[in-house]
């Protein structure tokens, strides 16, 4: 799914990577050691490996628990004719979850939104 921002490609960047970022927007509270993300939600935790990051322009998540092949990814990029930030979210679900999985990231998106500024 893509999503447009007022906000730069380094804030966005900073609200996908920083504990206290993603906390107002993602998740109820993260534990980052290294390359390991662990993410709370309702007492619940899932973990992700960080396996790829290009600052400022790429972010992609291993899911412990996933399938071969499936990851988060968070692509950045700029408008170079409206200077909007563009973010493409790249998630995978069973074919029977894509509506909630489209809802789930619209509901993200605002909260992100909101918390970047625009």
């Amino acid at each position: 799914m893509e999503f447009i921002f007022r906000a730069s490609p380094n804030i966005l960047y900073t609200f996908l990577t920083t504990p206290s970022c993603l906390t107002r927007w993602f998740c109820d509270e993260i534990d980052i050691s290294g390359t390991y993300y662990t993410f709370f939600w309702n007492g619940a935790e899932e973990v992700a490996e960080l396996i790829m990051d290009i600052e400022d322009e790429l972010l992609r998540f291993q899911w412990e628990d996933a399938d071969d092949g499936e990851f988060l990814e968070f692509q950045i990029s700029q408008s170079p004719v409206t200077s909007e930030t563009i973010l493409v979210v790249t998630d995978f679900c069973d074919a029977n979850e894509k509506e909630d999985q489209k809802r789930l990231w619209i509901n993200q998106m605002e909260q992100l939104r909101k918390a970047t500024g625009g």
